[in-house]
């Protein structure tokens, strides 16, 4: 069965059957309605735009919604917040939602996915920018640029991901990539490139267990200042160089001892 509800400007057909589950109410609290709205438009405009496939529809509330908006138990109260690569929205609105004490701005490239973001922010009254762009592009680092908290999902590998990451970034703010169960992994094999785009003090963190059904999967590394990396640098260029060292002595040792028992 459907009903029908106006949205971003027409008169959309929603599932009646889509209704959130119980732990929504305590991510969202009052603004309940507008995590609806939300997912509302996801499951019709967004379907009808491509911004989301309809075999998403049933699983929008647990694998997209509450997946994003828990994301907000690692922020801190009143941080400013980018979203990078945000597509339909996520993580950005469900967290915008969820704590409007945050400060956050969408960034997309593609234009009919901020005109998606644009109406659907204007319906819901939410107070947010987005902005069309690349997060790399001087423009959005311009306008976008000294922020406590960068976010992304599903946009790309990690060490890349730090690249576009990290310049938006405040010195010690931190860039929160959201990662499945591969996460570990995916550090453990780009933790060297986190470190050449300037970040360090990377970790794997989870949030949400006991509101959404697999916890959230998060990597979070900080913006370290210049001087601080260039210590580090120096530092690991001393124990790489220690290493080498060690490595020719013990090489060296037995071709010594074969020339003295001649």
């Amino acid at each position: 069965m459907f009903h029908v509800e106006r949205d971003l400007g027409g008169t959309t057909a929603v599932p009646t059957e889509l209704e959130p589950p119980t732990s929504a109410a305590t991510v969202f609290g009052a603004r309940l309605d507008l995590a609806r709205r939300y997912c509302a438009a996801l499951a019709t405009v967004g379907v009808e735009r491509g911004l989301i496939g309809p075999r998403e529809v049933p699983r929008l509330w647990d694998r997209h919604i509450l997946n994003c908006a828990v994301l907000g138990e690692l922020i801190a109260e009143g941080a400013s917040v980018v979203d990078i690569g945000s597509g339909a929205g996520l993580p950005g609105i469900p967290l915008a939602i969820a704590r409007p004490d945050l400060r956050i701005t969408l960034v997309e490239p593609l234009l009919r996915r901020t005109i998606f973001l644009s109406e659907f922010i204007e319906s819901a009254g939410l107070d947010m920018t987005v902005v069309r762009g690349r997060a790399e592009q001087s423009g959005v680092m311009k306008e976008a640029g000294g922020a406590d908290v960068v976010t992304s999902r599903a946009v790309a590998p990690l060490g890349k991901l730090a690249q576009w990451s990290v310049p938006l970034l405040r010195d010690h703010g931190h860039m929160l990539a959201l990662k499945g169960a591969s996460a570990a992994e995916e550090l453990e094999r780009d933790g060297e490139a986190l470190g050449r785009a300037g970040a360090g003090n990377a970790i794997v963190l989870q949030c949400g267990a006991g509101l959404v059904t697999t916890p959230t999967m998060v990597i979070s590394a900080e913006r370290l200042p210049r001087a601080e990396r260039s210590s580090r640098r120096r530092a690991q260029r001393t124990v790489e160089r220690r290493a080498k060292g060690a490595g020719r002595s013990g090489t060296d040792k037995p071709g010594r001892a074969a020339r003295k028992s001649k």
